[in-house]
C-alpha cells in the first residue's frame, strides 16, 4: 500500500515522495500495519471549484479522500491528483507549502493529524 507524503525541505520548498506501508501481521486474508499515531479525525467537505493558493499545511496529518480527489502541486513544480480512496500524509507546515485545486466534484474527506 502507498501513501503519498508532502514535505518540506531545509531552504523550504515542498515535494512529493511515496511512502510503502509495512505489513506488521497477517491474519484471516488481511495484512495489517503497526498502530500508527493519531490525535483525533476531522471531517471536511469541500466545495466542487475549491481552489486555494499556496498554503503550508495547518498540521502534520494524514487525508483520506473518500469520494473524490484534488490536484495538489508541491512547490518543486510537481503535481499529483490524489483519488478517491487515496491517502496522503501532508507535513509542508512551513515555507511555501503547496496549491490545492477541486476537480469539479465536491469532497468528502478526513484528516487525520499526527501530532
Amino acid at each position: 500500500m502507498r501513501v503519498h507524503n508532502l514535505y518540506t525541505d531545509a531552504n523550504g520548498e515542498s515535494h512529493f515522495r511515496d511512502i510503502e506501508i509495512d505489513w506488521a501481521e497477517e491474519r484471516r486474508g488481511s495484512k495489517l500495519s503497526k498502530r500508527l499515531p493519531a490525535t483525533g479525525i476531522i471531517f471536511r467537505e469541500t466545495v466542487a471549484d475549491h481552489d486555494l493558493d499556496w498554503h503550508p499545511a495547518p498540521r502534520r496529518q494524514y487525508i483520506v479522500n473518500l469520494d473524490a480527489g484534488v490536484r495538489l502541486t508541491a512547490s518543486d513544480g510537481e503535481s499529483r491528483i490524489i483519488g478517491a480512496g487515496e491517502v496522503i500524509l501532508v507535513e509542508d507546515t512551513s515555507g511555501k507549502g503547496h496549491l490545492s485545486q477541486g476537480l469539479g466534484k465536491m469532497r468528502h474527506s478526513l484528516f487525520i493529524p499526527v501530532e
